[in-house]
Formats: C-alpha cells, sequence, structure tokens
C-alpha cells in the first residue's frame, strides 16, 4: 500500500478509536443528548452533530499544528527525526501497545476544563456544539492521549503533515458522533443499544490494534534499531 494511503487510513482509525474509547464516547454521547434535548428538531440535532464534529476537528488540527510545526521548526530535532524517524517509532509504537493492552499503565490529566465552561457551552444551543467539541477534544482521557500523542503526532512527523494528518484524525473522531446525533434525532432508545455494541467493539479493537503496535514495533526497533536483517 501507499505510504500516504497508509498514512491517511491510519489517522482515520486512530481518530475513530479515540471517539469510541470509554470516556470520550461517554462524553461524546453526553454532549449530542445535551444538546439535542435544547434544540429540539431531528435536523437541528444532526446539524449540531456537525458541528461538534467540526469543533473536535479544529481542536486536533491546531493542536497538531502547533505540535508538529513546533518539532520540526527545530533545525537539530527536525534532522535528527528526518533521518531517524524510523528508530524513534518502533520504541514508541511498542509503548502505546503495551499501553493499548493494559500492560502498561498511564495517568494522564487533560487541560482540566471546567462542568461550567461546558454548561456554559452548551447554552449556546447549536452553536455551542462546536465549542463543545473543542473542549471535550482537549480534555484528553489516558487513550486518547496515547493515541494523540503517541500516534499521530509521531505519523504526522514520519509523514511531515502538519495540517492534513491532524485533519483526517479529527474528521475520524467526529464519525461516531455524527452517527450519535443521527440515532438521537431518531430516537435515544437507539442510542443505548449502539452504545453497548460500540463499547464491545471497541475492547477488541483496542485490544488488536495494540498488538499490531507492538508486533510494528518490534519489527521497526529490529531492523531500523538494531540492524537486523528480516
Amino acid at each position: 500500500m501507499d505510504p500516504s494511503i497508509l498514512g491517511i487510513v491510519s489517522a482515520i482509525w486512530l481518530g475513530i478509536l479515540t471517539s469510541i474509547s470509554p470516556c470520550p464516547l461517554a462524553t461524546n454521547i453526553a454532549a449530542i443528548s445535551y444538546i439535542g434535548k435544547r434544540v429540539g428538531s431531528p435536523r437541528r440535532v444532526l446539524l449540531s452533530g456537525l458541528l461538534y464534529m467540526l469543533g473536535r476537528t479544529l481542536a486536533y488540527l491546531i493542536l497538531g499544528i502547533i505540535l508538529v510545526a513546533s518539532i520540526l521548526s527545530i533545525p537539530e530535532l527536525s534532522y535528527y527525526l528526518q533521518n531517524h524517524m524510523n528508530k524513534v517509532l518502533g520504541p514508541i509504537l511498542i509503548l502505546v501497545g503495551s499501553f493499548l493492552l493494559g500492560l502498561i499503565p498511564l495517568n494522564f490529566v487533560g487541560l482540566g476544563i471546567g462542568e461550567r465552561m461546558q454548561n456554559r457551552a452548551a447554552g449556546y444551543g447549536i452553536w455551542g456544539a462546536g465549542l463543545l467539541g473543542i473542549i471535550f477534544a482537549l480534555s484528553f482521557c489516558p487513550v486518547s492521549a496515547a493515541l494523540f500523542f503517541g500516534s499521530l503526532i509521531p505519523l504526522s512527523l514520519k509523514h511531515g503533515s502538519r495540517f492534513f494528518l491532524p485533519s483526517v484524525y479529527g474528521i475520524g473522531t467526529g464519525l461516531p458522533v455524527i452517527l450519535f446525533a443521527l440515532l438521537a434525532a431518531l430516537g435515544t432508545r437507539y442510542v443505548g443499544r449502539v452504545f453497548n455494541k460500540l463499547t464491545q467493539f471497541e475492547l477488541w479493537a483496542r485490544r488488536i490494534t495494540g498488538a499490531i503496535f507492538i508486533l510494528v514495533g518490534i519489527y521497526y526497533s529490529l531492523i531500523y534499531l538494531f540492524g537486523l536483517p528480516i
């Protein structure tokens, strides 16, 4: 597969996995349900879901641009990553994969955005959905932090993508949100069923992704770090 296509697919998958992880999934459903009760109309619920997704995409895009551009703007660090990114990527993938499998505990605190600000954003109705998307995107949970900082940022650095891959990642995080906005517009009884199914799917998807990360990390480490012919 073409490396650029693989990068896009990886960014989308990382975004989806981030969105259906337990903490972000709960906040996404809560946000859509809360806004849905306020705006009433099914069409406005769907529009709220779209704005919420755009808010998340914007947050990840801006944060990704800042991090990737800052790293690449340091000449020595940029030169090192351009020449040794594959060596760095192996251990990073092993660490992230180990965390996703629950082998390594990770305590991570997000930006600590208060409940008062969340309620104020929700009070803006349909336009507050975009602001809520930004707020919840920046309220990192351990899994979302590992996927964003430990997977997306190295992936963006590897491909030299300051804008595109963070945007694709943000869109990926928003796809399940659109699904829940559609379900909320149809009726809340569907949300609980899909939530249970996604919770089960997320557990296995996270485990499979973690195992793949470890295997790829070992492969990269053996070839690029230890120089073993495979």
